[in-house]
């Protein structure tokens, strides 16, 4: 049995509800059944009607990370329901599922799959939710029967009492993986649709997402921005921990999406970036001409990738921010801090035309950390990442032009610590933190820097020049002392590359680079 798409799965289980309202409602599209089935639930039956089941809401997030279709719909139904007067038990392999889904909805019953050994777990589910019917679909009613004393076993739906309906879980959004899962195949498919049923019977809504993150699939964004849901339940354990997932949920909801779609950088987007700073054309390709026109050159250069790469090409600037001085300045800092007015229509122009923008810190004797946060108010856009270039970097008797400089683990972590608080308390997409190094000393203790903040996608760019030979050596080295949970970047430079990479031979490196730079 094939794995249903989300459009298939919303069709069966529109046609299930259509089945089930029929004697209520007309009912015309498939899909739209499923918007509907809260509103007809709500005005079906009355309270002094047969028994209804009981709906309950659960925690603010819940994540069910059951192996086996037993196991997750057992879960499932004690998540959303703490009475039912009617339970339906199928099996999960064989024939049985698609007459044990309309016999659900037709009850108004949680729908729970079993093997022919019944579990313990299962049996305990049935017996709190203390039903007088328990309908046995492909399941040897025997089985059953024996361990649930008080209860009747029947294999005919038109054997069950009629029930009322449940009080609808509207603000309940149920998260289904339609990608690879924990089972089977059929197991998924079979765990999956049993929970389609009594997610339906329950009202709450389902949301289709393409793996475990919703912030990586932008349909699964739009719904739950539509829907803004007040209880998530995950099936799966790849969605946990729920700490983790309510944030996650929590950016999802804003709607607000990275050029490219999605609100995770990498490995869904690919920014190809001109480098410089405005109006300075000795300092890179992006200050050699004006606004428009490097807008216009960034986009020129991202199409060349288009067709080498399987994810979308994100034009990009990347913007030095503070610039490396060769006399101190009043600070002392051997940094010109560029006011952020002076940036401000770049990053506006450029966002405004479906770009990505990079913010690069050239910080001298200043703080990393403390030139990030005169940046605060870019930074907090959504569409805005941050860089640091260690070259730059003095310590405090170093100066400019005498050595190549270097940035510590602790100084890098530092800034991360802020710049991932600031990403999480605006609810903002995946920003990107870019690391440049072209020799091993420029970050020292790497292995020590923080990688794993679910806020941030950490970049280390090499930035070596020269022959293909020389940058292929330092690309090696470069990628080989990486910490683990970082992606890399290429820099092509126009002049001091000789000759410079073709487009095709950068996106041959090993990584394939996630970032490419032009200087």
């Amino acid at each position: 049995m094939p794995r249903l798409t989300p459009p298939a799965r919303k069709r069966v289980a529109g046609a299930l509800l259509c089945a089930a309202a029929a004697a209520v409602t007309a009912c015309t599209a498939a899909p739209a059944a499923l918007e509907a089935a809260g509103a007809w639930q709500a005005g079906a039956g009355g309270a002094s009607g047969p028994p209804a089941a009981q709906t309950r809401v659960p925690p603010a997030v819940s994540v069910l990370a059951g192996t086996t279709p037993s196991a997750i719909t057992t879960s499932f139904a004690a998540r959303l329901f703490s009475f039912a007067p009617v339970v339906v038990v199928a099996a999960s392999k064989g024939s049985a599922l698609t007459a044990a889904e309309k016999a659900a909805v037709a009850a108004h019953a949680p729908l729970l799959l079993t093997t022919a050994t019944v579990s313990k777990p299962l049996l305990t589910e049935i017996r709190d939710l203390h039903p007088s019917r328990v309908l046995a679909v492909g399941v040897a009613p025997a089985a059953l029967a024996a361990r649930l004393p008080g209860v009747k076993v029947v294999t005919r739906a038109g054997d069950l009492p009629a029930t009322g309906v449940p009080t609808p879980l509207r603000s309940v959004a149920v998260l289904l993986n339609t990608g690879p899962g924990l089972l089977a195949a059929t197991g998924q498919d079979a765990a999956d649709e049993a929970v389609l049923t009594t997610a339906g019977v329950a009202g709450a809504r389902i949301v289709d997402v393409d793996g475990y993150d919703p912030r990586a699939d932008p349909t699964a964004i739009e719904a739950l921005a539509a829907l803004r849901p007040r209880e998530i339940v995950a099936l799966g354990g790849g969605f946990g921990p729920a700490g983790r997932l309510a944030s996650r949920v929590a950016v999802a909801e804003t709607g607000t999406q990275l050029p490219g779609g999605g609100q995770v950088l990498f490995p869904g987007h690919r920014l190809v970036a001109l480098y410089g700073h405005p109006g300075a054309p000795s300092l890179g390709a992006l200050g050699e001409q004006d606004l428009p026109a490097s807008i216009a050159r960034a986009q020129q250069v991202a199409a060349q990738y288009r067709p080498l790469s399987q994810v979308p090409v994100i034009p990009t600037f990347e913007i030095i921010a503070t610039v490396a001085q060769a006399s101190p300045g009043p600070d002392g800092t051997y940094s010109y801090e560029s006011p952020v007015s002076s940036l401000l229509p770049w990053v506006r122009q450029a966002n405004a035309a479906g770009m990505y923008v990079i913010l690069d810190l050239q910080a001298g004797r200043a703080s990393l950390l403390a030139q990030a946060r005169y940046y605060q108010s870019l930074l907090a856009l959504p569409d805005v990442g941050l860089a640091l270039d260690p070259e730059w970097k003095l310590q405090p008797n170093q100066l400019p032009l005498q050595q190549i400089g270097s940035v510590s683990a602790a100084q890098v972590n530092a800034v991360i610590s802020w710049l991932a608080a600031l990403t999480a308390r605006d609810h903002l997409p995946q920003k990107v933190l870019v690391l440049h190094q072209f020799m091993l000393s420029m970050l020292s203790g790497e292995q020590d820097i923080n990688t794993h903040d679910d806020d941030l996608a950490i970049v280390i760019h090499m930035d070596g020049q020269g022959t293909p030979a020389d940058k292929q050596q330092t690309w090696d080295a470069v990628t080989a002392a990486a910490p683990p949970g970082v992606f890399f970047g290429w820099k092509n430079f126009y002049v001091k590359d000789h000759p410079m990479l073709t487009p095709a031979e950068t996106m041959a490196e090993t990584p394939t680079p996630v970032m490419i730079s032009y200087q």
